[in-house]
């Protein structure tokens, strides 16, 4: 009888050895599948690689009045987007049209975009009196200023269009948030 229990504590010892064993292992396979979802979920390597490409720009169709959402007013000027203008590009940049009036008339409109990921805006082209546009011969990524008098983009940047370095959301939330509808706390889009 001796023998027999002697065995069976050796059995015993065994499989709770290779039960440690079998958990420990089990563990370590979780946890480099676990790792292995996360990258495999993120961005792939190759996308931290790939340079940024600008999408081709299509001008819009002028302003109409009852589609410009005042979004920003200093001193002598006000600052509105063109709701129907407003559109997300596949490179990342919010594009809109801009309306900025001066108190004594002067209105001046530009096609422009913010890329979030950059902190930039960009002038694509100039509005004409009669509804055609210029192209801006200016093809660069002006850095968003924070300071000064005209404080038009970093106001589109922090408080409609981007939520940090990503854009806020889809057209629609995009335009309830510049009509006050929602604010840059409200995360439901």
């Amino acid at each position: 009888m001796h023998y027999l229990t002697q065995l069976s504590l050796n059995a015993a010892k065994q499989w709770r050895h290779r039960s440690l064993w079998l958990g420990a292992a089990l563990l370590t396979g979780s946890a480099l599948c676990q790792a292995g979802q996360a990258t495999q979920t993120g961005a792939p390597a190759d996308d931290a690689d790939k340079e940024w490409s600008e999408a081709a720009v299509v001008l819009p169709p002028a302003p109409k009045p009852e589609d410009l959402i005042i979004f920003y007013k200093s001193s002598n000027l006000s600052f509105a987007i063109d709701k129907a203008s407003l559109s997300t590009a596949g490179d990342g940049t919010v594009r809109y049209t801009l309306v900025s009036s001066s108190t004594t008339g002067a209105k001046n409109v530009s096609y422009e975009a913010i890329r979030c990921e950059t902190f930039e805006h960009k002038l694509y082209a100039f509005g004409r009196s009669d509804g055609t546009w210029s192209r801006s011969r200016r093809n660069e990524w002006d850095r968003i200023a924070s300071t000064g008098v005209n404080k038009q983009h970093f106001t589109l940047y922090s408080e409609f269009l981007c939520d940090g370095t990503t854009v806020a959301g889809k057209v629609p939330y995009l335009i309830n948030r510049l009509q006050g509808k929602v604010t840059s706390q409200d995360y439901a889009h």
